[in-house]
């Protein structure tokens, strides 16, 4: 059994509960993204949430296509003060099993 080494400033009896608040510029990022989403024709009825973290949006959810996929990412990315994208968004459908 691999038991894990703590750093020295680790504090394993820390609360961490308590999250560190989001940055203002990346609750507007949320915001602005999720807007743009909301409005174009091809993202507007997907199952998209919308996180950002240091500027770099986090796309989460299930959407029909490759092409909403593909759109959803590319209207993140056409938002100023946009970093980077984390395209997490899964196409929805009959699974395929693996033999």
């Amino acid at each position: 059994m691999y038991m894990p080494w703590p750093l020295p400033d680790e504090n394993w009896f820390a609360d961490t509960s308590r999250q560190p608040e989001p940055d203002h510029e990346d609750l507007r990022l949320e915001a602005l993204v999720a807007q743009r989403l909301s409005i174009d024709w091809t993202t507007r009825r997907q199952q998209i949430t919308v996180a950002v973290q240091n500027r770099v949006v986090i796309l989460a959810g299930v959407v029909s296509n490759a092409n909403a996929r593909q759109v959803a990412a590319d209207l993140a990315y056409d938002v100023p003060g946009v970093f980077d994208i984390c395209n997490t968004l899964r196409l929805s459908g009959p699974r395929r099993s693996h033999r």
